[in-house]
């Protein structure tokens, strides 16, 4: 076949025509995605396809596990750069075959990409030259579909904002909105809030918007964007949220490294909850966790949830009575006298004995020191302090009040 003009000149009533037209121009099964990887239109194909575009198919979506891969090898960063049609040689582990896509660009903006799953055959240059012109003829429709998701995505997150606001309270009346706007409820959720160094830029909104629309760890109910933070609505799957959360996390930070070379993002998650009223809730804990992280830094830097703060939750509170002299630790202060006047590390000891869980060896370890030494400095702990070692409510006091000393040092 051979076509002396343009072979999609023309009308088509809709992307799924226009995919079965490119299908039959370039003999090869085709799929048209959106910006984010979800399956927009597609043609029929003979008996033979690949496990990716089935998987593909199935769930209207590009399996994150191909995603990746097309990141490491290199495919989808070409795309993001070029309007030229790009060669993808198979990856088996995935399950994907040769295939040759080419982006649909908006201005400067790429709004989907067309794929064409060469079987048993490759696309001639006349044929890559086809594919260009396919992707200019689906610009059109491509962002009729980009214009209403935009507007949706408005909507939606105008809705968002109520919540995190308590500007909508009633749990009925905010099940009934996200009912209305066909958004997903599920039986447990966190407000999640990523902070990055600067505010958000156009562009870096996009590469967080890709991320957060490709990734299939845990749902994304709803998400928007406040100057430096992105704050979303999680839904983790499992009985153990808070492990599943922290693993979406580094996951997340992993990959805008690594695909955006973004450093520097801070996070924490709220409380882990199932009634929609609590996202204001979840939402200020959230903030909490990020506070509490600028002020002690390594402290907590494994630390992303509420739930997992431990004694650090209660720190403003205790803070606060504190101010007002409400209690004062004598042991404290007789460990820092003495360390004062006889430039020791005795505070310090004990704080490491129990971060480390009361594990003389670790602790000898990271206080470079002898076992007999920490044991020595462990008897004058107690002989100054006329602390007992072996009662747990005096050793946690202690503890706690050593660390909030500081937290108010650090303001």
């Amino acid at each position: 076949m051979s076509y002396d003009t343009d072979p999609f000149r023309g009308e088509f009533d809709s992307l799924e025509e226009f995919a079965d037209r490119v299908s039959d121009v370039l003999k090869c099964p085709v799929t048209i995605e959106d910006a984010n990887h979800r399956l927009i239109a597609y043609s029929a194909h003979d008996d033979y396809t690949d496990p990716a575009r089935t998987a593909t198919i199935i769930s209207r979506r590009v399996p994150e596990k191909v995603i990746n891969s097309l990141w490491k090898q290199g495919a989808i960063p070409a795309l993001l750069k070029s309007r030229e049609p790009v060669r993808v040689p198979p990856i088996h582990d995935v399950g994907l075959g040769s295939r040759v896509a080419v982006s649909i660009w908006k201005n400067d903006e790429v709004i989907g990409f067309i794929w064409v799953l060469e079987t048993n055959r490759t696309l001639s240059p006349e044929e890559m030259e086809w594919l260009k012109l396919a992707a200019k003829a689906a610009k059109n429709k491509v962002l009729q579909l980009y214009m209403r998701k935009n507007k949706k995505e408005e909507r939606v997150q105008e809705l968002f904002w109520k919540l995190l606001t308590s500007h909508i309270a009633a749990e009925d009346e905010i099940r009934a909105h996200l009912a209305a706007m066909q958004i997903p409820t599920a039986p447990q959720f966190a407000v999640v809030v990523f902070r990055f160094a600067a505010d958000l830029t156009a562009e870096m909104e996009r590469q967080i918007s890709y991320l957060l629309q490709t990734t299939q760890q845990i749902p994304i109910l709803l998400y928007t964007t406040d100057g430096r933070d992105v704050i979303l609505l999680g839904a983790p799957k499992t009985d153990q949220p808070l492990k599943e959360l922290s693993a979406f996390i580094e996951s997340f930070a992993a990959k805008m490294k690594e695909r955006f070379h973004i450093h520097d993002v801070q996070c924490g998650f709220g409380g882990v909850y199932s009634v929609y009223r609590l996202i204001e809730k979840s939402y200020r804990e959230a903030l909490a966790v990020l506070a509490l992280k600028e002020k002690l830094g390594d402290e907590i830097k494994s630390v992303y949830g509420y739930a997992q703060l431990g004694i650090y939750q209660f720190f403003d509170f205790l803070l606060e009575q504190k101010r007002q002299g409400e209690w004062t630790n004598p042991a404290l202060t007789k460990l820092q006298s003495y360390d004062q006047k006889h430039h020791s590390d005795l505070v310090k000891t004990f704080e490491t004995f129990f971060d480390h869980n009361e594990n003389a060896q670790e602790t000898a370890d990271v206080l470079n020191v002898h076992p007999n030494t920490l044991a020595y400095r462990l008897k004058r702990i107690a002989d100054i302090a006329e602390l007992d070692l072996n009662d747990m409510n005096q050793k946690i006091k202690l503890y706690i009040d050593i660390k909030l000393a500081k937290y108010e040092a650090r303001g």
